[in-house]
Order: C-alpha cells, then structure tokens, then sequence
C-alpha cells in the first residue's frame, strides 16, 4: 500500500484532553529514559543479587544490551501498530509493557530473569516513542510543531540526568529493588490517567468503552501478584508449615512447577478466556485481525532480528578496549541476513511493514541520515567525556567523572526547547546546520584538551555549547520528517528515526573506538615496559603513568576529532537534504486522517 500524502492541520490549539494526553505520554517518556540510565548506580546491586562477583563486569553486559535491545529491536513494528490502531491504545499497551517488564526486573532472582525484565522493559519504554512524536503531528499544524516537539525532546533527554540521580535517591533509602518497584506503580497509575474520560485518540475513531472488566482486571491482578510470589519467595511464606507447601514443586527442583506457579498459569488461561468472551474486555481484541493482515509481521521479524544482532554486536563490547563483540563473526552474518529477508519483504509483500512511497521525498530519508550522523558524533561525548576525566583531573572518583558529563546533559533539554521555539523563525535547515556546527566546533576543542584542562571551569563552555548544539538540532529534524511523510505513516516514520540515531550511536562508538585505539597503540609504542621503569623508582614509575595518561589523551583526541566530523557531516547533509519546498497543502488527505478530525 502506498503511503497516503498528508493533509492540511487546523490551525486551532488542540483541545485541552488532548494536550494532557500530550503531557502524559511526556512523562513516560522521561521515565522510561531515566530507566535507560538508572541502573548506572544500581549495577553493582543488580550484578550481586544475579550471583555475580564485581569482576564479572562482562557478563553483566545483557542487563544494559537487553533493555536497548528492547528499547530499539521492535520500534517499527510498534510504530506501525501506532498508524493502524491509534496513539492511544498503543501508548497505553507500552506503558503496561513497562510496568510489568519492571515488575519482573524488581523480582528477579537471577542473571536470566534479570535479563528478560529489563527486555520487557525495553520493550515498553521504546514503544512510547513513535506514537508520542506522531501524536505532535496529529495534534499540531506544521508550522507549529516546533516547540512541542522540542518539549518532548526535552523531556527524553532530561531522563539521561535525572536516570542516574533518581537512582541515586532510591539507593540512598531502599535497595535497587525499589527503583523498579517504583516503576511499575508510576507506569499503572499513568496508564489509569490516559483512560480518564475525555482522552480520546487523534487517530482512531473513539469507541464506546461501556462498564469495565472488573473480573478482568482482577484475575489480571491476582496473575502478576501470583507471579511476583513465585520470583521472589518470600521468606515468610516458604518457611511456613503450611504456606511453604505452595512453594514446593510437584516434581523437579523448578520454582514454575510449584503449586502457586500452576495457579499463576490458570489464571492467566482464565484471563485470556475472558478476554476472548467478555462483552467489554480489559483487553479490546477487535480489530486486531485486520490490523495483523496490514502489518507484515514477517518483515517485521527480519528487521527485528537485524537490528537485535546490530546491537548485541555493539552494545556488548568494552568501548575503552574493543570495537566489537567476540561474537561479531556470527551476528554480523545473521544481520545482513535478516536485512535481505526485510529487503525481500519490503519488495514482495502486499502491505509491507513500511508503506511504500513512505519516504519518497528526498527531505524525509534525509532526516534518518541526518539522525544517524547526529548519533554517531553525540555517543563520543556521552563516553569520552568521562573517560577523559576519570583519565586525568578525577582518577579517584568515577563519580566526580561522571558528574562532568551532567554540564553537557544539562544543555540538551534546554536546547532542544530552544530548538523548537526558533524553528518558528528559522529554516530547519539552517538551524540544523548551525546546531551541529556548534557541536563540531566542541568537538573540536575538546581534541585540544590536555590533562589539566577539565580542572578549569572556563571547559563548561565547551560541554554546554556542545550540548546546546546536539539539543538545538531534536526538534527541527523530527519536524521535518513529520511535514514530508503522510499522516498514515508518522507512528513508522518516527520510529525509523529513533532507530537510524541509535544505530548511528552503536557504529559511531565501534568506527570512533577503533580509530581511538590506533592512534592509543601508535603512542604507546616508544613507552619502555613499566618494569624497566619501576624498578624502586617512583619518579620513573610516575613518568610512566603519565606517559601512559598522554597515550590515552591522543586516543580520546582521536574520538573527538572523530566525532567533529560526524557532527560536521550531519550539518552538511542537513543543508543539502533537508531544504526541500514543503508538501502542497492542496494534496488529498489520507482516510485514517480525515477521521482524526471532528471537523473535516
């Protein structure tokens, strides 16, 4: 199916309903992004009660890979279900996702369920994205898109500075159980606001809702509680005369073979049975069916699977030592693989998973290249910074390291609502070039830094201009995606730009270590061996640290010289893509769209 040409937006505010739908699809997002970040403190927490020693540091990696993989793997397709069922059902979906990958995480019992809590999670925070960016569009014109978008950009980034503060907060009165118990209740009690009357959907046509499925509700209920007890033990009860039978498995030594494990499983047969012939279920099945046969699940799959090996691929390598995972020689493969299979699909299906002609104006592609670009160059601050700090001023505190980073993290909201404002008087594209401009020019900078450079304060300039300029560039190139793709496609289109920025963060942190380690290796390599130095003598043995910490400085000089001409090439290309005529404003309407509007 062809992607519908987008229609004229009314030029009114929003009704108020559909602002507060706006703010709390906002929050969400700011959660779900914190939770990126939350587990920076909690780590160590997490890695123990999975039975890991703070060595294993390695094999701990599937607790932060697992919720990115989550997080970008199932983008698309979530963005699709956006398009055919609506915002808000999709919005609400993730929410729940969230909650209950939180309540898994919160219970887990080891690496595994660790892993699959925070995939869940992933899962549920991801899919927010799309139908959020999409809900902007629907709800907005245009040429007024601007600042609400930046206000969504905003609330995204700010979770990166709240992330690993809210968990220092937790941590400070609980244990990292907390973080995630909290979690799921804020995720509930959002998902409860969106279902107050008067949030109707901008998209799809508002449905009589009727009593609600209190049986439904309650066997969901008494499921999760069922299996909450079955993750945990809790002490008091195994240890019971009579409540420590239901903790004992029927046969083997498995903990989801025990008695409450089995009556978990029935109710959740029970719930599922309800659903299915409930008048007004918890869960509204109809229309699913014809939503399956315009989604191309299959496709979906391939494009799954590619980016999930992409990110393994990435995601699971020492950034400071390697570029790539040990496993690269089989998930390399395997993505080029499912990319065929996607290829294939896209060419044969007969409603592929994104429409065809969805990306037909050359400013639309252009702001998935833009965002890749903007990825690549914006992942060497978020690790070299501290890296360069825990180098050279703050060898003692990680956390003084990290706290550098927060002068950077700090200018990315504020920039990105400043973005949208000026987007109001200025091109998209000259604001884009000029934002990353500015960054490329930090960037520039930083590859001048000696070892006593962060000691200075005058060094914030740099971490804020930077920081401005990667904030600057959120909401003009989300704008012009949403101006120059259909309304019918905005949930996918929004999707594919989260994921064109994650990826360009994955190959831009593997291109820019590499080079990184070069020039690290061609600086070392006229170090005489620590021994010939240290040999009882500790002025010899500080002049061979320090050698060492200069090796590491031409490395990280290498990265930000890198990472400067990501971001050059990402102005440039904005300036040569993204300055395109808008769409014709007398275009035919998609139908989905025009049923979006109480007027049209």
């Amino acid at each position: 199916m062809d992607a519908q040409p987008i229609q004229p937006q009314p030029t009114s505010s929003p009704p108020r309903s559909s602002q507060i739908l706006l703010g709390l699809a906002a929050v969400a997002i700011a959660f779900a992004a914190a939770d990126t970040y939350v587990v920076v403190l909690a780590l160590p927490d997490m890695m123990t009660a999975a039975g890991l020693g703070v060595d294993e540091l390695q094999r701990a990696a599937p607790i932060v890979s697992g919720f990115l993989l989550g997080y970008v793997g199932v983008l698309p397709l979530i963005g699709r279900i956006s398009d055919l069922r609506g915002r808000v059902p999709v919005l609400l979906g993730s929410l729940v996702v969230f909650a209950v990958g939180s309540l898994v995480t919160a219970a887990a019992y080891d690496l595994d369920s660790v892993v699959i809590g925070r995939l869940i999670q992933g899962i549920g925070g991801g899919g927010l994205i799309p139908p959020t960016l999409a809900l902007v569009a629907d709800l907005w014109p245009p040429q007024r898109r601007g600042l609400p978008l930046g206000i969504v950009g905003a609330v995204q980034e700010l979770g990166s500075v709240l992330g690993p503060l809210y968990g220092a907060v937790v941590l400070s009165f609980g244990s990292w159980r907390d973080i995630f118990w909290i979690n799921c209740a804020v995720g509930l009690v959002l998902a409860a606001a969106m279902l107050a009357p008067g949030r109707a959907d901008p998209v799809a046509p508002t449905t009589p809702r009727g009593r609600f499925d209190w049986p439904g509700a309650a066997l969901a209920i008494a499921a999760l509680v069922a299996l909450t007890l079955v993750m945990l033990e809790p002490a008091r009860l195994t240890s019971g005369v009579t409540s420590g039978l239901a903790f004992l498995p029927v046969t083997g030594e498995s903990r989801w073979l025990t008695p409450l494990a089995l009556t978990m499983f029935g109710l959740l047969v029970l719930f599922a049975l309800r659903q299915r012939l409930a008048r007004r279920p918890l869960l509204q099945w109809r229309g699913w069916g014809e939503i399956a046969r315009e989604t191309d699940l299959l496709g979906a799959a391939f494009l799954t699977t590619a980016l999930g090996a992409v990110i393994v691929t990435f995601a699971s390598a020492e950034p400071e030592t390697a570029a790539i995972s040990p496993d690269a020689a089989w998930l390399l493969p395997l993505a080029a693989a499912a990319l065929l299979g996607f290829w294939w699909r896209q060419r044969s299906a007969r409603e592929p998973l994104i429409p065809r002609g969805a990306f037909r104006s050359r400013a639309a592609w252009g702001a998935l290249v833009v965002s890749f670009f903007v990825g690549a160059s914006l992942i060497a601050a978020l690790v070299d910074i501290p890296f360069f700090a825990r180098l050279t001023v703050y060898r003692d505190s990680q956390l003084d390291a990290a706290l550098v980073l927060v002068r950077f993290l700090i200018a990315l909201p504020i920039g990105a609502v400043l973005g949208g404002y000026l987007l109001r008087r200025v091109s998209a594209a000259w604001l884009t070039a000029g934002a990353m401009t500015m960054s490329a020019v930090a960037f520039a900078h930083m590859a001048t830094w000696d070892a006593q450079s962060l000691a200075s304060e005058v060094e914030t300039i740099s971490l804020v201009l930077a920081g401005l300029g990667f904030g600057l560039a959120i909401a003009p190139v989300n704008a012009v995606l949403l101006e120059h793709t259909a309304d019918a496609v905005h949930g996918v289109a929004s999707a594919l730009l989260i994921v064109a920025r994650m990826v360009g963060m994955l190959l831009g942190i593997s291109a820019l270590t590499t080079i990184g380690l070069r020039a690290f290796y061609a600086a070392s390599a006229d170090i005489p061996p620590a021994a010939q130095l240290c040999d009882g003598q500790a002025a010899l043995c500080q002049a061979y640290r320090d050698a060492v910490r200069d090796a590491g400085i031409t490395q990280l000089h290498a990265v930000f010289i890198g990472a400067a001409l990501c971001a050059a090439i990402a102005a440039v290309l904005a300036l040569l893509l993204l300055r395109t005529p808008s769409p014709s404003p007398s275009r035919s309407p998609s139908p989905r769209a025009v049923d979006s509007q109480p007027n049209a």
